[in-house]
């Protein structure tokens, strides 16, 4: 489970780096290759809770082979992709192989340890390997597009997608699936095309020389209107992608908001690391990946101490902490950008956001899954992840995409992504404050 974890996250941010040679290679502009980042993490977000759904109805078992076996074939596709349009569909598919595979792997490993120390040890390696692929996708990406070219960025995580389906089909229990049931496939399409036309409309109305003036607005009306129509979807469903009852536990709703405003403003950071090491320092994808290994390091350390004291500290002091340190790297990037420095500058930020991604995403993954049954492991993972996912997209949608705007042109673009970013992390403080676990509840599961 962990090495299916690794490759899908590292997938997340793996295009990265690599992006100025895929667009060389294909003969398109940054305009057309934000697509390649987003829609990977916006498609498997919005299908992530279909997914988990998916795991709960049919097996999670059979579940995990099909995603992994979608997630496998389009990595394939995606290297060998003839065309941008090709691998920008390879890139869909990838995101909609996580989102079947991801809640049915989490599933697993919450049924198979129990609450208390072993689970929190569990979610531990669980959330380290998440926020290493995340970051050593970076790495491999400047090592791999420097050294091999990138369509081996996907090609690499091909043999070791084998391996996992090997291992899943020997090792993981059959379990028994809850029977057939109507599957909510309207909700879920509107939860995909609602933060696609979001993305549609920031990108373009950023635009100084737009050719089609109209279709910012027309693109942002289509996001709220998809969002409506997915509440209303939603409450007249008999089988919603996430069920009435899963919003009357408060603290499992407060972590999953929590998730979505952190991991905007971590996945804001990333980008902007990528985009000073090699826009503003001038360095190259190799360079540029190896600069950010100290943010690797770091995760590993955080990911090691943050179980060992999430039992000492309770799950709201890690993630209030979390958000303090997140706070705190937001300003240190716009520090080091308003100064010029070098990019190893960069580098106290990068150990902040690990203690930042650290403390904050493994105490919120705590509570987003305390007390889940078997009935419902499936839809409380999904919702878990769909809130990262769609969090960190919607995140690098607004923040970078209106800090880097061309019509804010004259504007230091990483003080107002950052700005942007520390507001959006303010609204998270205010959220986690009013998380709170019960006395025993607490006891139990952090001994």
């Amino acid at each position: 489970m962990a090495m299916l974890q690794f490759f899908i996250a590292v997938d997340v941010t793996v295009v990265n780096v690599a992006l100025p040679s895929i667009g060389a290679d294909f003969g398109v502009d940054g305009h057309a290759l934000v697509w390649v980042v987003v829609g990977y993490t916006i498609t498997g977000g919005g299908l992530l809770m279909l997914g988990g759904r998916l795991g709960d109805v049919l097996g999670r078992r059979r579940i995990l082979l099909l995603g992994t076996t979608l997630f496998g074939a389009a990595s394939l596709l995606a290297g060998l992709a003839p065309s941008f349009a090709v691998l920008v569909t390879a890139r869909l598919l990838q995101g909609a192989g996580e989102a079947v595979a991801l809640p049915a792997a989490m599933a697993v490993i919450v049924l198979m340890f129990p609450e208390g120390p072993r689970r929190s040890r569990a979610l531990g390696v669980w959330a380290a390997v998440a926020s290493c692929g995340l970051v050593l996708g970076f790495v491999v990406s400047g090592v791999i597009t420097e050294l091999l070219g990138w369509r081996w960025i996907f090609l690499v995580s091909v043999p070791f997608i084998v391996v996992v389906l090997a291992a899943a089909a020997l090792l993981v229990p059959g379990g028994r699936p809850a029977g057939p049931a109507p599957l909510d496939l309207p909700g879920s399409l509107l939860l995909v095309a609602a933060p696609l036309l979001l993305t549609l409309g920031v990108v373009e109305a950023g635009q100084a020389d737009g050719t089609l003036p109209w279709l910012p607005p027309v693109a942002l009306v289509g996001a709220v209107a998809a969002g409506a129509l997915f509440v209303g979807v939603e409450r007249r469903s008999r089988n919603p992608l996430v069920p009435l009852r899963f919003f009357r536990n408060r603290p499992r709703v407060l972590a999953n908001l929590a998730t979505a405003l952190l991991s905007a403003a971590l996945s804001t950071s990333f980008l902007l690391f990528t985009y000073y090491l090699q826009d503003r320092s001038g360095a190259g994808p190799l360079r540029a990946g190896l600069t950010m290994l100290p943010l690797a390091v770091s995760l590993i350390v955080a990911s090691v101490l943050v179980p060992r004291l999430l039992g000492r500290w309770g799950a709201r002091a890690c993630v209030l902490a979390g958000i303090g340190f997140t706070v705190l790297a937001m300003a240190a990037i716009a520090l080091v950008s308003s100064l010029g420095a070098a990019g190893p500058a960069m580098i106290p930020a990068m150990v902040l956001i690990a203690a930042g991604m650290g403390f904050g995403i493994v105490g919120l993954q705590y509570v987003a899954v305390t007390g889940v049954t078997e009935d419902d492991a499936g839809i409380a993972s999904g919702v878990q992840r769909a809130a990262d996912q769609l969090g960190g997209s919607t995140g690098i949608t607004l923040y970078v995409g209106i800090g880097f705007a061309p019509v804010l042109d004259g504007t230091d673009p990483f003080l107002a992504s950052s700005f942007l970013a520390v507001a959006g992390l303010a609204a998270a403080g205010c959220v986690a404050w009013r998380i709170s676990l019960p006395a025993a509840v607490m006891e139990e599961t952090l001994g």
